[in-house]
């Protein structure tokens, strides 16, 4: 299915609009015990996280939400690139979630081991289909100036993954090593929202978008849920070169 596309006049309205979604989701899933979700780190989610954690938290019920990430830096918790740490200072320190419904990848772990233990307990925890993919209820992704998303980029041979859950990565241009979800999870969520601010991303995310030459068979563009279509939540500076009304 083709993506669905969102703009809004400001990262604000953008992160309220995102939070106004997951709120949603997890409200329409009230005969479920458990909800799961795999979130995002980096710049962007920061404000959507905030909103939740103060304007929306008391709107959610946060003891049956799993929150798994999609990705981490091979980092310690505490480090500032730390997606879980962020995570924490952000959202999951001013909500009532038990702690056992946080499943952290362990940045400070051994990449290979840890990509295998999040395989593992990815499988104890969520959901699958009946060819044993993992289906997560919601997930928030990014995309990179170079069309990369979660830790899967360019040319890298993890986008060819289709055993695992969980691989070890490696940042292209940094050397940094990295643990990411890997495609076929991704694509098997239920409901999955690229968050995109900035016109930085403008001319990716038009070139993913539109289906332009050399953008089909990035990993932004190999996401293609399942489920239905991905909907993409931008601010205005990252919809420039789209001519979608703003809502």
């Amino acid at each position: 299915m083709p993506p669905i596309i969102k703009i809004f006049e400001n990262s604000q309205k953008l992160a309220t609009a995102v939070a106004d979604d997951f709120i949603q989701s997890v409200r329409a899933a009230k005969n479920r015990h458990r909800f799961t979700v795999a979130l995002s780190g980096g710049t962007t989610p920061r404000l959507f996280f905030e909103i939740l954690a103060t304007a929306c938290a008391n709107r959610i019920d946060w003891q049956k939400v799993h929150i798994f990430w999609v990705d981490e830096r091979c980092v310690p918790p505490d480090h500032p690139d730390s997606n879980y740490g962020m995570t924490l200072t952000t959202l999951l320190s001013a909500i009532d979630i038990p702690e056992i419904n946080v499943h952290r990848m362990r940045g400070e772990a051994d990449p290979q081991k840890e990509a295998a233990r999040y395989h593992r307990e990815i499988e104890q925890s969520v959901r699958k289909t009946k060819n044993g993919w993992p289906v997560f209820d919601w997930m928030l992704l990014g995309v990179g100036e170079d069309g990369h998303t979660a830790s899967l980029f360019p040319g890298s041979t993890t986008l060819d993954e289709s055993e695992s859950f969980c691989v070890s990565a490696i940042h292209p241009q940094t050397g940094q090593k990295r643990i990411t979800l890997t495609l076929p999870v991704i694509n098997h969520t239920r409901h999955i929202i690229f968050m995109v601010s900035g016109e930085k991303k403008a001319a990716i995310v038009a070139g993913i978008l539109k289906g332009a030459a050399g953008h089909t068979h990035l990993p932004a563009a190999l996401v293609q849920p399942v489920h239905g279509a991905a909907e993409w939540y931008l601010d205005r500076a990252a919809a420039m070169f789209l001519r979608d009304e703003i809502v």
